[in-house]
């Protein structure tokens, strides 16, 4: 049995959770210091987008209106969720921290508790939040994640539809030579040494992970200048262009930096003095997920740094024993070239209020409607084509999330 609290912000989770000794729920309005501090802290696994990290960094970033909801179960903390509420017209929806940035959603969970975890559980929780902020029409859990580490998604036990991004992975069981030999490893192995020769002739490859403040900046100044090109040459809008968001993957990656085992890694491949690709990644359980990526358009685009550079990450990742490769949402060609894995991430939609009933339906018209295109190759690449030629220009293949 799970009973409904909502103590003030003040209270922090965990001693909340002592005190009353019973089982409940809490919730705090907004991210006070105190319950950023117990967030997460009870022994739990978490989806790099609701790991403390992640939450902190956001929060400190884009001071959001943002809700940390904790269930506890026999008097000790069992699952958190960190959301922000924030306006789509007159409605109020209440979503993971990140927006389009968290993928692969899985909560802040005791996996202790996972086996009985059920929807009443899961229930005691939305209604906690609806008393606590009775302002909110929706609550969306976007872009579930299955299972994390084999172990099954607590927000799942409630109704579900697929959302309408396929997430692309690859199977590293056997190591690198056995991944070559499912994805036609004789041609990239001679494809990887044709673009080393091409770039010796200007001054030479090289591969890094950041490892001090001052190279993480420097791949992130490149990497968004990349995206802004990008962007702007399909025609659609740049999710890297805020002030705040640049400042939340900056202070997300940096701080990294002081961990003995970073959860968030970026690589880039140098040539020419020049970065050239750059990707960003999170290390979560057994997979190493690329949050995102992206390449230079200028003179050596034709040698593909994106493709040689996914070449030697995913080599790194067999070696440092990881399960899968994870590319993260959206479907691309440079990703079917490696990927033996589709992973069909779910939605999970909350109304709270007749506004928020309404505001559901629409999501899920729209979802459907937006997944019924993107399974539609034809169509797709019609859609991709007048994107970019709304700008004039057109756009080879890139590292590039939908």
């Amino acid at each position: 049995m799970v009973d409904a609290t909502a103590p003030s912000e003040n209270n922090a989770l965990l001693r909340h959770a002592a005190i009353t000794g019973n089982a409940t729920t809490a919730v705090v309005p907004s991210a006070s210091s105190e319950a950023l501090s117990a967030y997460g802290k009870f022994t739990s696994i978490y989806a790099p987008a609701q790991s403390p990290e992640w939450v902190s960094s956001w929060i400190d970033a884009n001071t959001p209106d943002a809700v940390l909801a904790t269930l506890s179960a026999n008097g000790r903390p069992v699952m958190s969720v960190a959301l922000e509420v924030g306006r789509d017209g007159p409605f109020r929806i209440a979503r993971f921290l990140g927006g389009k940035h968290a993928n692969g959603n899985f909560p802040a969970t005791d996996k202790n508790w996972l086996a009985a975890a059920n929807a009443g559980d899961i229930d005691v929780l939305i209604r906690s939040i609806g008393k606590a902020r009775p302002d909110i029409d929706l609550v969306a859990f976007d872009r579930l994640i299955g299972d994390f580490n084999g172990l099954p998604n607590p927000l799942l036990k409630l109704p579900s539809s697929p959302s309408p991004n396929v997430a692309l992975a690859v199977d590293l069981d056997g190591g690198f030579e056995t991944v070559l030999t499912r994805t036609n490893g004789k041609k990239k192995r001679k494809r990887h040494r044709s673009q080393e020769r091409k770039y010796e002739v200007v001054g030479g490859a090289r591969r890094t992970m950041a490892t001090t403040t001052a190279e993480a900046n420097a791949m992130l100044d490149a990497f968004f200048a990349m995206k802004e090109q990008r962007f702007g040459a399909m025609g659609i809008t740049d999710v890297f262009a805020d002030t705040e968001v640049r400042t939340f993957f900056r202070k997300l990656f940096v701080d990294a930096l002081a961990r003995e085992n970073p959860s968030f890694v970026l690589h880039g491949l140098e040539v020419g003095g020049k970065y050239r690709a750059v990707t960003g990644s999170s290390r979560a359980g057994n997979r190493l997920v690329c949050e995102f990526g992206a390449i230079a358009d200028d003179e050596l685009a034709y040698a593909s740094p994106g493709e040689y550079l996914f070449f030697d990450n995913i080599s790194e990742a067999c070696d440092q024993g990881f399960d899968i490769y994870d590319f993260s949402v959206g479907d691309e060609p440079y990703k079917r070239q490696w990927c033996d894995l589709e992973i069909q991430h779910a939605d999970v939609l909350i109304p709270l209020t007749a506004k928020g009933r309404l505001y559901a339906l629409g999501l899920r018209s729209l979802s459907r409607a937006k997944g019924a295109i993107k399974n539609n190759a034809r169509m797709w690449a019609l859609i991709k084509r007048l994107r970019s030629g709304v700008r004039g220009k057109p756009v080879t293949a890139s590292v590039e999330e939908d």
